[in-house]
């Protein structure tokens, strides 16, 4: 009900920018195009951890994404879920080309970091993308099939070898979700990759229960992280600790 009420809340009154700050708009379209206005890029974090996929994101994690992303998951500006939603769809095109069905698996969120935030942002995120997907043609469901199967440390803080460490082992594919990550192939979705380590654990998962890992889209991932051109035009300080805490 509160999150409902939160979101007919932010079409009603006026708002500021998420991105920018622009005033009587919840996202402008400079913030907009900053999200979406470029096809998704690969990305590789250093070191790469064993077993990550190839993953694809649609924007460099910086300025205008950050701040929208951070609005959404750690102030609860909900209806953003549906232009990041698109963000994650474009990237989830590049990762998995094709029109054949797909499932969009996110990276569970610890319990305790839903609770405090009164909603899950990836798997939001994830539940628009699916819809985008849909909207364009391509049979795309979300499939939240992986919990968590032991509490993590926080994760913010943490080195990349610490992170592999603290992460190892602790996701699981319960039944009778193992027998939907067999359905179709599956695209590891998250907001945001930094080390990878969420995501080559979630992909470990999903292989255990005979799952098909196609790739991994997110939204945004370091500037650092892309390959080529774009990850060297605007280099950016990385700043992780105010986004991902424990999930």
């Amino acid at each position: 009900m509160g999150g409902w009420w939160q979101e007919i809340t932010e079409l009603v009154l006026p708002a500021d920018c998420a991105g920018c700050g622009e005033p009587r708009t919840a996202l402008c379209g400079r913030c907009r195009a900053a999200l979406s206005g470029r096809a998704a890029g690969p990305v590789r974090p250093d070191p790469v951890p064993d077993g990550l996929p190839p993953v694809r994101a649609a924007a460099p994690y910086a300025d205008e994404v950050r701040a929208v992303l951070l609005a959404h998951k750690e102030r609860g500006a909900l209806g953003l879920s549906r232009p990041l939603g698109a963000a994650l769809a474009g990237a989830a095109r590049v990762a998995a080309p094709g029109d054949g069905p797909l499932l969009l698996v996110p990276v569970p969120s610890a319990r305790r970091s839903v609770a405090a935030r009164g909603h899950d942002p990836t798997r939001r995120i994830a539940r628009s993308a699916a819809a985008e997907l849909r909207r364009a043609g391509r049979p795309a469901r979300l499939c939240a099939a992986l919990r968590q199967r032991r509490p993590v440390a926080d994760q913010s803080g943490l080195s990349a070898r610490r992170r592999l460490g603290n992460l190892m082992g602790a996701l699981e594919a319960p039944a009778p979700a193992a027998r939907w990550l067999r359905e179709a192939p599956v695209l590891l979705v998250d907001d945001l990759m930094t080390t990878g380590a969420s995501l080559a654990e979630s992909a470990r998962s999903v292989r255990a229960v005979g799952g098909q890992v196609t790739g991994a889209a997110v939204v945004a991932a370091p500037p650092t992280a892309f390959r080529g051109r774009r990850g060297r035009e605007r280099p950016q300080p990385e700043r992780f600790g105010d986004e991902r805490r424990s999930r």
